[in-house]
């Protein structure tokens, strides 16, 4: 594994705004008060996550280095009938947020097959089910060499509109090499009326969600890291596809306003 030595950074504050939770990953271990795993394949109430997903998430490949790196690990073996493992932190139940500025540090793992992603969950989840609970996803990239794949990430919501399920996003294309070459800042701005995605505080993206069937917005969310391998998305790694593959999280930052 190498870590970048270079790459965006955001600062520690804001005019307007105060830093109300962070995670540098600067312990000796992952924070349980901020973090639990979701372990296994999804199956069989949601096989494969929903997604045709390939991984089978363990804590096993979650961990920290060097006092100030958060790792999530896909690997090529073996588990529990899994051709893949990786992990999948969550914050339900411990950390959960309702509108502000969300800064992530991170570098991205890259091939054919990876689909890291750095999300939220509406808090009802357990009680209305997705994608009623809505979703936020901060950054999400499909690995791969075919049409750039690699130097493309997306930012979108997931929300059940008028009885349907609704989706709306658009993505960021560096202009020059891939998300894995060094570490980038993947926020959200949230507000009661909209959502703005940026990158390297370049604003992509933006949802009005003053609309009555967007009202999944307007509560509070928690927070996802997870990479999974495979699926309906991204499709199969394959022969080209380079294990292990890493995300590194540099920093979490929750900021609202005074």
């Amino acid at each position: 594994m190498v870590i970048p030595e270079t790459g965006y950074e955001t600062p520690l504050t804001y005019e307007g705004m105060s830093l109300i939770w962070q995670d540098e990953f600067d312990q000796s271990a992952i924070n349980t008060d901020n973090w639990a795993f979701q372990n296994g394949d999804g199956c069989p109430s949601l096989c494969g996550w929903g997604n045709a997903e390939l991984q089978y998430y363990t804590e096993d490949n979650a961990y920290l280095v060097e006092n100030d790196y958060l790792v999530i690990e896909a690997i090529k073996e073996q588990r529990s009938g899994s051709g893949y493992t990786s992990a999948k932190l969550i914050s339900q139940g411990k950390q959960q947020f309702k509108y502000g500025r969300i800064d992530i540090r991170a570098n991205l793992p890259y091939g054919q097959g990876l689909w890291p992603a750095l999300w939220m969950l509406g808090a009802n989840h357990p009680e209305v089910g997705w994608p009623q609970c809505g979703e936020i996803d901060i950054m999400e990239l499909i690995g791969g060499n075919a049409s750039g794949r690699d130097n493309t990430i997306h930012g979108t919501v997931h929300w059940q509109d008028n009885g349907f399920k609704a989706d709306y996003g658009t993505s960021s294309k560096l202009s020059e090499g891939i998300y894995n070459d060094e570490f980038h800042v993947f926020s959200i701005e949230w507000d009661e009326t909209q959502i703005k995605w940026l990158r390297d505080d370049v604003v992509f993206n933006t949802i009005d969600i003053t609309s009555a069937y967007l009202s999944e917005f307007n509560q509070p969310f928690w927070f996802i890291f997870n990479i999974a391998v495979g699926g309906s998305w991204p499709g199969s790694p394959n022969i080209s596809t380079v294990f292990p593959q890493y995300m590194l999280v540099d920093y979490i930052r929750v900021f609202q306003s005074n």
